[in-house]
């Protein structure tokens, strides 16, 4: 039997959602093949979304059209903002959901959007054609032509589960890998490696002992991820519980060394640093007597707790022998033990900006394949991979995201420029510009892109703009507002900060760290009718005109760096110069730059081992 699509997505994790979503969104035939459709979307690890720098990804992933923020939204049941205590680049929501019910929320969409077919298979090869894909072939004897395939086979390709010195092959627990695509995709001279992440024990809650925990609520205000004006918090909330590890949990965890996946040389590939297993940490911080854990719900009704901090392969005895020197847990019941698992992965710097392959035309690859860790990762890369493939399909302009436009642009250009040696996370402080990056004003960089693009809708755009001109309105108005002391000295001196000598504007005051837009409107009758003519997400718009009141200036001085370098964005390179040949310049930016090939200067000097001496013979050469 044969099928015929414009593409192909396959895998139904977090990349393959969205990318499946946005290609047909956009108008392109799209079938998304997973091996069960009662696992699309899958939590494979932490039942949350979002955090530090993870959170900016969700929100630009809906500024864009996607979807991971309005179902995240849907089955949250804890909403958080991190990094309160700091500034506005800093802030990230984080988000606690009931894993079933994600699940079914992202299948109820996809089973709804036009355009787009669900087939439950496995795929065994691609095909291949003169360097081009044109389709793929599966378990079931199926083939299928598409003109774009995109790849987000996630922990799938050769998984290999470890729990001491038990290996189970398979993708998750209980989930059969997926064999021969590796081998088929390699041998059209693809590089490949192998990567390694974990996951902690899942635990029966009635086994706790929550009067030794500290318990850690979520919020309730008006922050969520969808830039949509839905409504939010559906289903309970719920708290999460802290705790730490002790000194005899460590002497536990020390006896089962030696039988360690890790640590006795069963496991040979690396592993995340950023969120490494608590053997790992016991070993890397011999000296530390104990380790943070956050106990954290898996859905609305159930009892399984997942134990954020425990991540391990150890054996199971030593895993529920050595918490149950934890109090909480002296009477540890789990549902499984944690595990690490073994995967194949592609050398992301064999891919354009677009993700598309750079030897197979028309291939994509997008999430863990590309030797990312993380759900919010998975889904940055995967809707740039589907509104490129459905590009390829129908012809326009390739679509990239700078890296002064989003963290999904800092990701990507990262991925394909430097490459990985573990597995990739998102933080702050890897994108340059981020106060350029904010949480509050993902829709204000990206949804016009994606309105132009056609994957956003008229009701969105108009939103946006509905938006824009109220936050425009309110930082007008405290330009040109004048306050007078005689009014105003009283509620500044409630507030403790120094009243005024001689009037001002309204924006010189709430520039003062103690003043907000919220407390000058209880006491300047004026603005507070002005800010009563926002009829929709009034406190969201109030935040944003805040932030851009209060950080004018270093918001100014960041874009003008950020005009300043994009003039070496502007300089294409790619395909102009043979470096093997340029001697002037060093041995190792020869070598890295005939491997990258890098489209820009700019891109150029981003490349591990590329000094700037090697930057400026290309700038001469390029006759700048």
């Amino acid at each position: 039997m044969e099928f015929k699509y414009d593409v192909i997505v396959i895998g139904a994790g977090h990349a393959g959602c969205e990318a499946a979503a946005a290609a047909a969104n956009l108008g392109s035939k799209t079938c998304l093949i997973t091996m069960d459709m009662n696992k699309i979307g899958q939590m494979s690890c932490n039942p949350a979304v979002g955090g530090i720098a993870k959170g900016q990804i969700v929100r630009e992933i809906d500024a864009l059209g996607g979807y991971m923020g309005l179902v995240t939204d849907q089955t949250a049941i804890q909403f958080r903002i991190l990094n309160r205590s700091k500034g506005p680049a800093m802030w990230s929501p984080r988000a606690q959901c009931d894993r079933n019910k994600f699940i079914w929320a992202w299948r109820e969409i996809l089973e709804n959007i036009s355009n787009l077919h669900i087939w439950q298979d496995t795929v065994r090869e691609i095909l291949i054609e003169d360097g081009e894909i044109v389709g793929l072939t599966t378990l079931l004897d199926v083939t299928f032509r598409a003109k774009c395939i995109v790849l987000t086979a996630g922990t799938f390709l050769n998984g290999l589960m470890h729990v001491g010195r038990t290996q189970l092959a398979g993708g998750r627990m209980a989930e059969p890998a997926s064999y021969k695509l590796t081998e088929s995709i390699a041998r059209h001279g693809i590089e490949y490696g192998r990567m390694k992440t974990g996951t902690p024990v899942r635990i029966d809650g009635r086994s706790v002992h929550y009067e030794y925990m500290e318990t850690q609520d979520g919020e309730s205000d008006f922050h969520k991820f969808s830039f949509m004006d839905t409504s939010i918090r559906h289903l309970k909330q719920l708290p999460c519980w802290t705790c730490f590890t002790n000194e005899e949990v460590h002497r536990v965890l020390r006896e089962g060394l030696p039988d360690s996946p890790l640590f006795n040389g069963q496991i040979q590939s690396i592993g995340p640093r950023y969120c490494p297993s608590i053997e790992t940490k016991i070993v890397t911080f011999p000296d530390k007597g104990q380790h943070q854990l956050f106990l954290e719900p898996e859905g609305e009704t159930t009892q399984e707790l997942y134990l954020n901090g425990f991540s391990s392969s150890l054996p199971m005895n030593i895993q529920i022998e050595a918490l149950k020197k934890v109090p909480a847990f002296k009477d540890l019941v789990i549902y499984r033990p944690g595990y690490a698992i073994e995967y194949d992965f592609f050398d992301p710097t064999q891919l354009k900006h677009t993700l598309e392959s750079k030897k197979i035309k028309n291939l994509f690859f997008a999430g863990q394949v590309n030797g990312t860790t993380g759900y919010e990762e998975a889904a940055g890369q995967g809707i740039i991979a589907g509104i490129n493939a459905h590009i390829n399909c129908h012809g326009d302009e390739p679509f990239t995201l700078a890296r002064d436009e989003a963290y999904i642009g800092v990701l990507i250009d990262d991925l394909v420029t430097k490459g990985v040696d573990e597995p990739y996370r998102m933080f702050t402080s890897r994108a340059e510009y981020r106060i350029l990056l904010r949480m509050d004003d993902a829709d204000m960089r990206l949804t016009e892109k994606a309105w132009k693009l056609g994957l956003v809708k008229s009701d969105r755009y108009e939103l946006l703009k509905r938006k824009r001109d109220a936050i425009n309105s309110i930082v007008e108005f405290t330009r040109n507002y004048s306050m007078k002391p005689a009014l105003i000295n009283p509620a500044l001196e409630k507030l403790g900060t120094t009243p005024l000598r001689q009037g001002c504007k309204l924006i010189d005051l709430i520039n003062r760290p103690q003043v907000t837009i919220e407390n000058m409107a209880e006491h300047v009758d004026a603005f507070r009718r002005e800010l009563d003519k926002i009829t929709e997400r009034k406190e969201e718009i109030m935040e944003a005109a805040e932030i851009l009141i209060k950080y004018e200036g270093y918001i100014g001085r960041e874009r003008i760096i950020a005009d300043k370098l994009a003039r070496l964005e502007s300089i294409k390179i790619k395909g102009k110069f043979d470096y093997n040949s340029i001697q002037s310049l060093s041995t190792e930016a020869r070598q890295k730059l005939e491997k990258i090939d890098p489209e820009t200067i700019a891109q150029a000097s981003r490349i591990p081992g590329v000094s700037p001496s090697d930057i400026n013979v290309l700038l001469v050469l390029s006759g700048r």
